[in-house]
């Protein structure tokens, strides 16, 4: 940043830290990156290529001014040795494989990324003789879904139910065991963070309902939608960045704040997929409309999911900064503004500024 003058305390702590990311190549990652160098972060990057073509790490240039590893989680070797070359303050972890679907097609290969991937890194955080801060990002399908209409709190039953949420809630019952095995001295602080349905500029992943949109968008045709009524706690996507950094900097000034914290909107933005569809079409514009197409034989998806918020806000202070109507108004600008050749690097900085102004009002 040009100045750390009115930034909140906690997010000095991380000027200068050494902060490593598993899976900054992502579109999680990749603003994730983009934040820690506002922040004034030493970054060391650990992933497998972005899994998209467009994808934000190369649009936004993001690997200057990072020492970049190209490696896989499952290879532990790789991974123990640059974790070690390194020296980190901070171990973030999101590299996974992400998406339901894909857990369906190759249920071996997210459960090895998922669960193993965890496993390897923690041994590496293990086996560093310094303080290291980790953070280990799941998701808020870790539960076992009853289709509530109240939000999960943290303490409810980990079973998601497809190989992808399944295998999240086995990498949270991992990290609970390594920390209950060989951190509960609060040398190393673990946490674990369970976010909701993330949107913003630079997601070009396949079937995810914002993506998709955009695509439609700049095509000009209309956009479908498979769930209409799906409910889900949708948020902007620099909402759990800064949560994730808020435990990262509390635990590591004190290890009570270690645990495991659900990170969503506030209630009034656990919308209807519809309802967000409607939002995006309003703020895109040009007459863009949106049609149900019900998919035959498609794998099972929740009809409900919404998060219960009250730990992270009572513990940490940490509170929603942007509704779902400005996340979507965020994620048009960015969209548009790399559509028509811009600089999309630069509109990543200037909303995470924004974003910024607004948290310190």
């Amino acid at each position: 940043m040009e100045s750390m003058e009115g930034l909140k305390q906690e997010f000095n702590f991380f000027l200068n830290k050494k902060v490593f990311v598993t899976g900054h190549t992502g579109f999680k990652g990749s603003w994730l990156l983009a934040v820690l160098k506002e922040l004034g972060a030493e970054i060391c990057g650990y992933s497998l290529p972005s899994p998209t073509t467009p994808n934000l790490f190369t649009i936004a240039k993001l690997s200057s001014g990072i020492q970049h590893i190209e490696g896989d989680v499952r290879d532990f070797d790789l991974l123990n040795r640059s974790i070690k070359a390194f020296q980190p303050d901070v171990v973030i972890h999101l590299a996974a494989q992400p998406l339901v679907i894909e857990g369906y097609r190759d249920p071996i290969g997210t459960y090895a990324s998922n669960v193993m991937g965890t496993v390897n890194i923690l041994e590496s955080v293990r086996r560093q003789n310094k303080r290291i801060s980790f953070l280990n990002v799941t998701t808020d399908k870790v539960y076992k879904n009853k289709e509530w209409v109240w939000g999960y709190r943290e303490n409810e039953e980990l079973n998601g139910h497809d190989p992808y949420s399944n295998s999240k809630s086995c990498s949270e019952l991992v990290t609970h065991s390594f920390k209950s095995s060989y951190f509960i001295d609060g040398f190393k602080q673990i946490s674990t963070a369970r976010a909701g349905n993330v949107i913003g500029g630079g997601d070009f992943s396949e079937n995810r309902i914002i993506p998709d949109c955009v695509r439609s968008a700049l095509n000009k045709t209309t956009i479908t939608v498979r769930n209409p009524n799906s409910v889900r706690p949708y948020q902007h996507v620099l909402e759990p960045l800064f949560a994730y950094l808020l435990i990262v900097a509390k635990q590591a000034e004190d290890s009570s704040y270690s645990g495991s914290y659900n990170v969503g909107p506030n209630e009034g933005d656990c919308l209807k997929t519809k309802e967000l569809v409607n939002l995006f079409c309003k703020s895109w514009g040009e007459g863009l409309n949106w049609t149900f197409e019900k998919q035959l034989d498609a794998p099972h998806e929740a009809n409900l999911l919404r998060l219960d918020i009250s730990k992270i806000k009572n513990n940490l202070g940490w509170t929603p900064v942007w509704n779902a109507r400005k996340a979507i108004e965020k994620t048009v600008e960015w969209s548009k503004i790399w559509a028509s050749g811009g600089d999309a690097a630069n509109a990543m900085k200037n909303q995470i500024n924004e974003y910024l102004r607004e948290m310190n009002e």
